[in-house]
């Protein structure tokens, strides 16, 4: 009996990723223009000028060539100019020198397209997603995922190892070969685990693919073995069990061991449930058993709390009355004291107001004064004004009076002595007569005499009448004298 034909699935999947595999391995290689093909990355030698760019037009002084890097060309037939950003790797060759001209980061450079060639690669740092189909220890399979960062470390030893010539994208070739060696390093390390340790700890596979990559990408130490890239992180993200029955197979003793825990806790709980219950049960049975009897004991002690409440409530009430009227008469006393306290601030009060009304009084009475006294201050100073003011007019007259008297008595002092230098100047006979003629006047003067004394001097009748004249002449000067004597101290008292 034949077998029936069981498709393999893996295996055909195998092989389309194998034919994949090797259609991204061959670089793009577009066929015309060429200068846009340099420009987008590829490594052309153009050995013949003829053949590469016949019937190619110009295309302007900036011409743009390609989407994968922003790379120009300018100028025109032979004196071309390429303008490298400056993110990119460029190494620039020609025709009969061994060496590069030009190897480095964004370096623009002259370019003769007859005997130059170039390669531009980006310098930015590359991310390879990988799917990795494996095979466990148990012979399961699984899908890794993952991813893997590298950039370019030594560009003069990267453009002479790899593959940089793709038209469209450069990195593409290099990023195929580091996930397949990225692949092959994950299907060798999962094919020695177990699928256990592959679902719960990743950190194996990450070690055994950093280190196979840093070999292979780095060369461990030697430069010459490498390939001038290096690897700046690797993560596995996910692991997946390929069988859908494996999973749930998987899965199962955990499901089976969280379904019997919460079994045991639902029985526990069904348990502890029935014993509570029957705890409560009896509980509820002593409860009612405790109720009756308490119940009983409350209708006897409520019977003797309402004897006991009627007999209390009597002598309340009897309180209650002889406090009601001491109550009453609490509050007559303290209505009389309230109204004695009331007539007593009524008297207070007019009294007060009393007080404060002849204080009011007496304060206008004061301020009556007060402006009255004002009024005779300013009364007062104004008479003292007027009689200042009448003084001191007075005092001027006085003053012009006294100085007119004073020049008028100056003028009869110079007269008088200008009179008594004449006198001075006169005879004695002529002085004898004007004394003669003044004593009528002198004697009127002359207060009256209380006394009368006679002084004779001489004999003869000659003698006599001379000394009759000098004598009188000396009586006159000294009633002259004590006249004078006498009027000068009246003066002085005054």
């Amino acid at each position: 009996m034949e077998e029936p034909n069981v498709k393999n699935v893996y295996l055909e999947q195998v092989k389309a990723e194998q034919q994949q595999i090797e259609v991204d391995l061959k670089a793009k290689r577009m066929m015309a223009p060429p200068a846009p093909q340099a420009a987008r990355g590829m490594l052309r030698m153009s050995a013949s000028p003829a053949d590469s760019y016949a019937g190619i037009p110009f295309q302007g002084p900036s011409a743009s060539v390609g989407p994968a890097l922003d790379v120009r060309i300018t100028g025109f037939w032979r004196w071309k100019t390429v303008i490298v950003p400056p993110n990119a790797y460029v190494v620039h060759t020609r025709r009969g020198h061994d060496r590069p001209l030009h190897i480095g980061l964004g370096m623009s450079f002259g370019f003769n397209p007859f005997r130059d060639s170039f390669l531009v690669v980006p310098s930015a740092m590359q991310t390879i997603l990988i799917n990795a189909h494996c095979i466990c220890k148990e012979l399961q399979g699984l899908l890794v995922q993952g991813y893997v960062q590298w950039i370019i470390a030594d560009f003069g030893t990267a453009y002479k190892k790899l593959d940089f010539s793709d038209a469209v994208d450069p990195m593409r070739v290099v990023n195929v070969q580091l996930r397949e060696q990225a692949e092959a390093a994950i299907k060798d390390k999962v094919a020695t685990m177990r699928i256990d340790d592959i679902l719960s700890d990743k950190q194996p596979i990450i070690q055994e693919l950093t280190a196979r990559l840093r070999e292979v990408a780095e060369g461990e130490g030697n430069s010459d073995s490498g390939l001038g890239l290096r690897i700046v992180t690797v993560q596995i993200k996910e692991a997946v069990v390929s069988s859908t029955r494996l999973w749930e197979n998987l899965q199962e003793p955990f499901r089976a061991e969280r379904a019997r825990i919460a079994k045991l806790a639902k029985l526990e709980a069904e348990s502890v449930v029935k014993a509570q219950e029957l705890q409560q049960e009896q509980v509820r049975s002593i409860a009612e058993m405790e109720s009756k009897s308490e119940l009983a004991r409350l209708r006897a002690h409520k019977e003797a709390e309402t004897f006991d409440r009627e007999q209390g409530e009597k002598a309340r009430r009897h309180q209650k009355e002889q406090e009601v009227a001491r109550q009453t008469m609490l509050e007559r006393n303290a209505t009389l004291k309230q109204e004695q306290k009331a007539k007593r601030e009524l008297e207070e009060a007019q009294i007060e107001n009393q007080r404060a009304l002849t204080q009011a009084n007496a304060k206008l009475e004061t301020e009556r004064l007060e402006q009255t006294a004002a009024l005779e201050r300013l009364r007062l100073q104004e008479k003292l004004a007027a009689q200042e003011t009448e003084t001191k007019a007075q005092l001027a007259i006085r003053a012009a009076e006294l100085e007119a008297a004073n020049q008028q008595a100056r003028v009869e002092v110079a007269l008088e002595g200008a009179r008594s230098e004449i006198r001075n100047q006169q005879s004695p006979a002529a002085l004898q007569a004007d004394l003669i003629q003044s004593l009528p006047k002198m004697l009127e003067q002359l207060p009256q005499p209380q006394e009368l004394r006679t002084i004779t001097i001489g004999s003869g009748a000659d003698a006599g009448s001379a000394q009759s004249l000098a004598a009188f002449v000396a009586q006159i000067l000294g009633l002259l004298e004590a006249f004078k004597a006498k009027t000068v101290p009246e003066k002085k008292e005054e």
